[in-house]
């Protein structure tokens, strides 16, 4: 077989990721640092074809945004290297923006020992995909994770997502991937061949790791999970990340550690609680009922206590 020659095995290759890479041909022969070059080469290919989706990746997470406000849920559904990634970057938002668990779930063909163990034969159990999803509901969104965009797991989840009215999305790296029609938002991440011929761990996966942790760290950004470009939501498990919270209140208000470390005593750990203290200069009752009544949005509620107060309209001199 020549070179990016469309058949193996004398079937027909219906995803570039599956194609031959005319680029690396000499992989095994070259020398050690030429050999990863090129690897590295093929990885610098993948921010751009990132760029060319971010239009689709912006209405998923419009879309995604307003369903969770509604009380809706995110399902990342995936086998493999493409499920694997949608576990990490689900299990990391509990702790980065204190995100109530069941909000984002990831669906992994093979379910949690397939994580640390290949089971590759799962992922053609169209049914298993579907009951994954069973209680999807038409506030809720799904996202099919494939590189080739033609997994029976991930095929069948997105189907009975469909049919139960929820927002579907297919993040894939074949332009030709026949699920694209059957989904609202297509993602496609055009990275072509791999560097190692049917590899999709390599430049498809790190693609698909780009657009996960961009969706929900937007998506986090729209929930009001942060404030500015700081993580004033996650949760201080260990001595690290509560020495974190107060540099964090720090270079959000300006104050000195002193203080910052005395607003967030007085606050209970709360850093969003401290943060609202410090920017209205209020008390942590008044910051807790402001930050209910804003849905947890820090801007919101420093701005519903900064704002001031009507005063009765002036009598006029006769």
């Amino acid at each position: 077989m020549s070179p990016g020659e469309g058949t193996r095995w004398g079937v027909t290759v219906d995803s570039p990721t599956e194609e031959r890479n005319p680029r690396t041909v000499d992989l095994d022969v070259v020398g050690t640092l030429e050999l990863l070059t090129l690897i590295n080469t093929e990885d610098q290919l993948v921010p751009d074809a990132v760029a060319a989706a971010l239009p689709e990746l912006a209405r998923l997470v419009d879309g995604a945004a307003e369903r969770v406000r509604a009380g809706g849920t995110v399902h990342y559904v995936g086998a493999g290297t493409s499920g694997r990634l949608g576990v990490i970057d689900a299990a990391e938002l509990l702790p980065t923006f204190r995100l109530e668990e069941g909000v984002v779930t990831a669906h992994l063909a093979g379910g949690p020992p397939a994580i640390v163990r290949a089971a590759e034969n799962v992922e053609d159990d169209r049914s298993a995909g579907a009951d994954a999803v069973a209680d999807v509901r038409e506030r809720d969104v799904v996202v099919g994770l494939a590189a080739s965009g033609r997994t029976p797991y991930v095929a069948g989840a997105l189907a009975h997502a469909r049919e139960r009215g929820a927002l579907t999305a297919l993040v894939t790296s074949n332009p030709r991937a026949a699920l694209l029609d059957d989904v609202e938002v297509p993602i496609v991440l055009e990275t072509g061949p791999e560097a190692l011929t049917g590899s999709t761990r390599m430049k498809s996966a790190t693609a698909q790791k780009l657009v996960l942790h961009s969706f929900s760290t937007a998506l986090m950004v729209r929930l009001g999970r942060t404030w500015s470009n700081l993580m004033v939501s996650m949760v201080a498990t260990n001595e690290k990340l509560r020495a974190r919270t107060v540099t964090i209140l720090t270079q959000a208000t300006g104050l000195e550690r002193p203080a910052c470390e005395a607003a967030l005593e007085e606050a209970g750990g709360d850093l969003k609680v401290a943060l609202v203290m410090a920017l209205a200069g209020t008390d942590p009752s008044a910051a807790r009922t402001a930050l209910t009544a804003a849905d947890g949005v820090v801007r919101t509620a420093v701005q519903s206590l900064s704002a001031p107060t009507p005063s009765s309209p002036s009598r006029r001199e006769p």
